[in-house]
C-alpha cells in the first residue's frame, strides 16, 4: 500500500481510483463493507483501490477536552486499511484551516482536481465540509458534472439489528464488554505499545508485568481482562495468552493509568519491545484491596480464570 499524506501533485498511477472516504476509526465491520464495496467497483473498471481519510480525527479538534476516544490511532488504523488490499492511502490534515473549506472545494480540489477520482464511495452517515455542510446527496449532484461515480453504502447491521458504528463499539468497551465490541469489529479490539520501566511489584510475587502507556487510546472500562498478547521479535509477533489489569492500581496508590499485562508462561525481558495487546474477557472490576497479601490472592485467582476463559474461547 502506498501512502500519501497530500492531495496535489500526485504521480499519474495514484490518480483516478476508486476512493471510498470516511475515519474509520475502528475499521469495523460497516466501515469494511464501505471499502469491499469500492473495491468490487474497482477490479470491474481496472481501477486503483484507495482510502481517503483524516488525521487526527476531527472531533479531537472540535472537542479538544473530551476524553481520549480512539479505538485505532493512525498507525495501527493505517496496518488495518492496509490489510484488508487497499493500494493508496490518502490521508489529509485536519486542522482549523482545513475545517473551514466547503463542501463544495473539498469536491473540486480534493476529489476532482487533486485525486481525479473515478468513483467515490461512502456511507450513509458520510459528511464532510464545513458545518458539516455536504453529504452523499450532494456528491451525487456533483458527480453529473464532474466525471466521476458515486455509491452510498447503506448501514449494516448484526442479527440483532445492531447497526456497525464506532459508537456502539466505544460503548461496548467502555460498558466492560470485548467480546460484544469484537463482534461488531470482526475481530478483538487491541491496545499497542512500547513496554514502559514500571514500579516492578508484581516480581515480587511472582507476576511480572509489561506496563502499557494508553495515550490517545480509548479507555474501556477500568478492571481485569483475559488478554491475548502478541510481543514483537523483529521477524515474527509471538502470541501467548495472559491476564492484564487496566486502571490506577487504587491498593498501591497508583495515580498514572496503565494496561499491565502479565504473560502466562514466558520469561523474556519485554522491556522496549514492541506489544500488541488483544482484550478478549472482562473478568472484574478494578477495586482497592485491604493489603498487599489480598491482592496477590486474587492476582492468583484472576489469573486461573483467564486461562479458564481463554481456553474455552480458543
Amino acid at each position: 500500500m502506498r501512502l500519501f499524506r497530500h492531495f496535489t501533485d500526485l504521480p499519474e498511477d495514484a490518480r483516478g481510483a476508486v476512493v471510498a472516504l470516511g475515519n474509520f476509526d475502528g475499521l469495523h465491520r460497516g466501515h469494511r463493507i464501505v471499502i469491499g464495496t469500492a473495491a468490487d467497483i474497482a477490479q470491474a473498471t481496472g481501477k486503483p483501490l484507495a482510502v481517503l481519510t483524516f488525521e487526527p480525527h476531527p472531533r479531537s479538534l472540535f472537542r479538544p477536552g473530551d476524553a481520549p476516544f480512539r479505538l485505532t490511532p493512525f498507525r495501527i488504523k493505517a496496518r488495518h486499511i492496509e490489510n484488508v488490499g487497499v493500494d493508496l492511502l490518502f490521508v489529509i490534515h485536519f486542522d482549523k484551516a482545513f475545517s473551514q473549506w466547503t463542501a463544495e472545494r473539498f469536491i473540486d480540489e480534493v476529489l476532482v482536481k487533486g485525486l481525479a477520482a473515478s468513483h467515490v464511495v461512502a456511507g450513509y452517515d458520510f459528511v464532510f465540509g464545513h458545518k458539516r455542510g455536504g453529504d452523499v446527496g450532494m456528491l451525487y449532484q456533483s458527480a453529473r458534472g464532474a466525471g466521476f461515480g458515486v455509491t452510498e453504502v447503506k448501514p449494516a447491521a448484526d442479527a440483532s439489528g445492531g447497526v456497525f458504528s464506532s459508537t456502539r463499539v466505544r460503548d461496548l468497551l467502555t460498558s466492560g464488554d470485548p467480546r460484544a465490541a469484537a463482534a461488531v469489529l470482526g475481530r478483538s479490539w487491541e491496545l499497542e505499545g512500547r513496554v514502559e520501566h514500571g514500579d516492578q511489584r508484581g516480581r515480587t510475587i511472582g507476576f511480572p508485568t509489561a506496563n502499557l502507556e494508553l495515550g490517545e487510546y480509548l479507555r474501556p472500562r477500568y478492571g481485569v481482562y483475559a488478554v491475548r498478547a502478541g510481543v514483537d521479535l523483529g521477524a515474527q509477533t509471538v502470541w501467548t495468552d495472559g491476564v492484564a489489569n487496566l486502571g490506577r492500581r487504587p491498593t498501591v496508590g497508583g495515580l498514572k493509568e496503565l494496561l499491565e499485562v502479565h504473560l502466562f508462561d514466558f520469561a523474556d525481558d519485554l522491556y522496549g519491545k514492541h506489544l500488541r495487546v488483544q482484550m478478549i474477557d472482562f473478568i472484574r472490576p478494578e477495586r482497592k484491596f485491604e493489603s498487599f497479601d489480598a491482592l496477590k490472592q486474587q492476582i492468583l485467582m484472576d489469573a486461573e480464570e483467564a486461562r479458564r476463559l481463554l481456553s474455552a474461547g480458543s
